[in-house]
């Protein structure tokens, strides 16, 4: 089995982006490899790495900022193994990741996506439940135990009725992303589209509740402090117009509907609301009630 890509774009904070380098220098399987690629301007990183001195370890500082997709499709065109995981730059590895995901590919051998269980922390690293988490797990997340093999519509209507995937904690095949690519003009949802594109190809995801991955949720986020503005869910709402079309044309009806639906997108819109009337965003909760009160049609 080959090395583990690990790749983390990173802009922000520099003490969680430590604090994630070293959760990777943890695992207990220790064949991986890490390449950060650096998007922003914060002194002394470079020489920290610099001092880490393990050649597992590679370090790259753009010269002129990316943005999100930019800087993930480097560091995407920079992975040279089978296997790859997008790490975000404030989350954390717990030691058995790397020795999960390469159990689940051993079991399941070229399978495109494995989602390994999560815990979610927030800014200080405690363990959180928010609503959006707890909906993801209750509502909408598979009820099924251990480890299972999904796939095609079932799992595309699954996601789409509600987004329950924590993407920086996904291991993907690099041939299968690499395909298939990041879609222009997305940043909030470019994961769920990535996903669904995948499954329209006719791969698979292996499901895995076995937590060995820490999703940091805080308020710094660019999903969180897009919220109240309301442009995540006008992004969102784009989207989901798109794929419904798409999923028509290939003949998945259900799957059509669910994204046409996007149900728990337009509930957590509203929910926003009162948030950003509070702090004074009116034309934010202007946006968040359009977003919540229609669904994904053309106009006519």
């Amino acid at each position: 089995m080959t090395t583990l890509e690990i790749l983390l774009p990173y802009y922000g904070d520099v003490a969680l982006m430590q604090e994630a380098v070293r959760s990777v220098l943890a695992q207990t399987d220790p064949d991986w490899r890490l390449t950060v690629v650096d998007d922003g301007k914060e002194p002394g990183v470079p020489e920290w790495f610099a001092e880490l001195d393990d050649p597992r370890v590679r370090y790259f500082r753009n010269e002129q900022n990316l943005g999100v997709t930019g800087n993930y499709r480097k560091c995407l065109g920079l992975a040279e193994h089978e296997h790859l995981v997008f790490m975000g730059t404030d989350d954390v590895m717990l030691p058995e990741y790397v020795a999960t995901i390469r159990s689940v590919l051993t079991q399941y051998p070229g399978v495109a996506m494995i989602q390994p269980g999560v815990q979610v922390i927030d800014g200080e690293g405690r363990p959180s439940n928010s609503l959006v988490d707890e909906s993801k797990r209750r509502i909408y997340a598979p009820k099924e135990r251990g480890r299972v093999l999904m796939g095609g519509e079932d799992l595309a209507v699954s996601l789409l009725k509600g987004n329950w995937l924590y993407f920086p904690s996904i291991c993907w095949r690099t041939e299968a992303v690499k395909t298939t690519g990041f879609r222009d003009n997305l940043e909030i949802i470019q994961d769920l589209a990535l996903v669904i594109d995948l499954l329209q190809a006719g791969e698979k995801m292996v499901i895995d509740d076995k937590r060995v991955f820490q999703y940091r949720r805080h308020a710094v986020s660019i999903s969180s402090s897009s919220a109240f503005s309301g442009t995540r869910f006008t992004e969102a709402r784009r989207y989901f117009l798109d794929a419904a079309d798409r999923l028509d044309a290939q003949g998945w009806s259900r799957a059509a509907r669910a994204s046409r639906m996007h149900l728990s997108a337009r509930i957590h819109a509203l929910t926003l609301v009162p948030g950003a009337m509070r702090a004074g965003q009116w034309q934010g909760a202007k946006a968040l009630l359009r977003n919540a009160t229609s669904t994904a049609r053309r106009p006519r």
